[in-house]
């Protein structure tokens, strides 16, 4: 296993969406490792690593709040914007006075989370001869110093940017609230543990310069517990259910 990290991460907001929910959005209670490792790529990432989370240490209590978005039915349509390139009439645009619909969500808000994680390499478009773990950890070590990103983290979708991400040595676990610690051990349930694409981050034409991926994936399911705000992960994904 790799040199690992602990980073605290903070936010206004969090909406860790359940699957079942058909059109309501509803947040999870705790997030979802597979929505965790989006937001570390969101600082570092490269084909040659791959993300894994080890524990997350739930530091706030767990409360929600109601809120209605502005949202849209449809998506751009693929076959009409291929289409007017070569010259039809199809429209490609959407247009936001006739698509537009309010939709309720049910959001996270307040929260604190400890997220301690590793990389593993991968050996996939590994080309270079410095490429090594050391190099991987000294360039994410720096960013997470410096509070580098190439796009804004979020706590599972965009519209909820994380307001502080802080590396730090040790969590103090006196930080948790004292309404999570009474909690004691809870049962979580069956959620989310990430989605996982089938080509495996390969090119399905094995073209790194013009890449084409597969959009066909499977969500993998895991049943954690939080046993005084903590959640370890890496004892739960062992029995990871398909």
């Amino acid at each position: 296993m790799s040199k690992g990290f602990r980073i605290i991460a903070e936010g206004d907001y969090a909406l860790f969406t359940r699957p079942e929910m058909k059109v309501e959005r509803v947040s999870y209670d705790v997030p979802p490792p597979g929505a965790l490792e989006g937001m570390l790529k969101s600082i570092y990432w490269k084909p040659a690593i791959r993300y894994e989370i080890d524990r997350i240490i739930v530091f706030n209590p767990i409360n929600f709040t109601n809120v209605r978005r502005n949202e849209l039915k449809e998506k751009v349509s693929l076959q009409n914007v291929k289409g007017q390139m070569n010259g039809n009439d199809k429209d490609p645009c959407i247009y936001t006075s006739q698509d537009r619909t309010q939709r309720a969500s049910m959001l996270l808000k307040d929260v604190c989370y400890g997220i301690e994680f590793h990389f593993e390499m991968t050996g996939l478009k590994s080309t270079h001869d410095d490429e090594d773990e050391k190099k991987h950890y000294n360039i994410i070590k720096r960013r997470l110093d410096k509070g580098q990103c190439f796009r804004t983290p979020c706590f599972g979708c965009s519209e909820f940017p994380v307001r502080r991400i802080e590396l730090v040595d040790d969590f103090d676990l006196s930080l948790i609230s004292p309404e999570i610690q009474s909690l004691g051990d809870v049962d979580i349930g069956f959620m989310s543990y990430k989605v996982e694409f089938n080509d495996k981050g390969i090119p399905l034409n094995n073209d790194w310069n013009d890449p084409v991926f597969s959009d066909k994936a499977s969500t993998r399911y895991y049943r954690p517990h939080m046993i005084n705000g903590i959640i370890d992960v890496r004892k739960y994904k062992e029995m990871m259910k398909c």
